[in-house]
């Protein structure tokens, strides 16, 4: 019996608002209209005063944290790779150059497979 009071009290004031739009709509057409502007407008206003202070300011902190930070590591990487070459063309060399040992690539690494297997013969 609560529930349905409520309810019905719910309903009348919906009710009553209707009817409230419905009479300015036809009474006092233009203010009406002003009105309904000046809220969707301050709507808007205040959702995207919201949206850029709160939400956008999380994402793009990190984004341009990262963002930097990759900028940073590749002039590094390749500001190194452009000195080496420019200063080596700098200063020919009059004496022949010798062939260096291949090395392995830096980006392989070895495993040694057995090591965890092997007798341990200072144990013995």
């Amino acid at each position: 019996m609560v529930n349905n009071k409520g309810a019905l009290l719910v309903y009348a004031i919906i009710g009553l608002a209707v009817i409230g739009v419905i009479t300015q709509l036809f009474s006092n057409t233009a203010s009406f209209l002003t009105n309904i502007l000046t809220m969707l407008g301050f709507g808007i206003a205040v959702f995207a005063v919201i949206y850029f202070l709160v939400f956008r300011k999380r994402n793009t902190v990190n984004d341009t944290k990262k963002y930097k930070q990759a900028v940073k590591q590749s002039k590094a990487k390749y500001s190194q790779r452009q000195n080496k070459s420019v200063t080596s063309s700098k200063h020919p060399q009059s004496f022949p150059l010798k062939k260096k040992p291949n090395k392995r690539p830096s980006h392989l690494r070895v495993i040694d497979g057995n090591k965890s297997k092997r007798k341990n013969r200072a144990n013995f």
